[in-house]
């Protein structure tokens, strides 16, 4: 089948999109307002951009409380969201007004970032520490800016658990990361890991 996206006459139950661009890392986004007040939040549309310098970035659709958090503060965590993790970062999603604490919501322990002014989530198995380098609105082709905020951030300091360590390398069916599928589907980043090395030319 095939369809334009103008009409998004796709005649399914539901909008594809999302289930072909997918398993998608999940940037579970610890913030710290400019009042004390904590956040966390899921976000699905996130990845890391660059390792020189190292860059990740998440994209907000609305502008929303971790994008006014760190517009106000310029630092933010992303912990990892793990299999044993996924009933407490769903229960982090739920939509409740500024100045409510999902740590609280998701019974998750914030711990303060050793260089950021921003908790991360105590229980996860790894966590990036990231200062702000850009926040910015993406531009559809008739040149009008989307409701989407898309934020930037070098990682400045890393917290890996011992735990999901094998022979000096990150044990992904230790870690088992969580996968953003389409619809409301998930998947374990750590069930079905294989290796191939890349071919040498010539």
């Amino acid at each position: 089948m095939f369809y334009g996206t103008a009409e998004n006459a796709h005649g399914l139950r539901h909008d594809p999109f999302k289930a072909i661009v997918a398993p998608r890392p999940i940037g579970w986004i610890g913030t710290k307002a400019a009042d004390g007040r904590l956040n966390l939040s899921p976000y699905s549309f996130f990845n890391a951009v660059s390792d020189t310098p190292k860059l990740v970035m998440f994209s907000s659709s609305g502008h929303k409380d971790s994008v006014t958090n760190i517009e106000e503060t310029g630092v933010f965590t992303c912990s990892l969201a793990s299999r044993d993790l996924a009933e407490k970062m769903n229960a982090s999603s739920i939509a409740v007004p500024r100045g409510v604490d999902e740590f609280a919501i998701a019974a998750l322990t914030p711990v303060p970032g050793c260089l950021v002014d921003a908790p991360y989530v105590g229980e996860a198995h790894a966590a990036l520490e990231c200062r702000m380098t850009q926040i910015l609105r993406p531009l559809g082709l008739d040149g009008r800016e989307s409701d989407n905020w898309v934020v930037f951030g070098e990682v400045v300091g890393i917290h890996i658990g011992t735990e999901i360590l094998n022979d000096g390398m990150i044990d992904m069916a230790a870690a088992r990361p969580l996968g953003r599928m389409g619809y409301m589907d998930y998947c374990d980043g750590g069930s079905d890991v294989f290796a191939m090395m890349r071919p040498k030319a010539g």
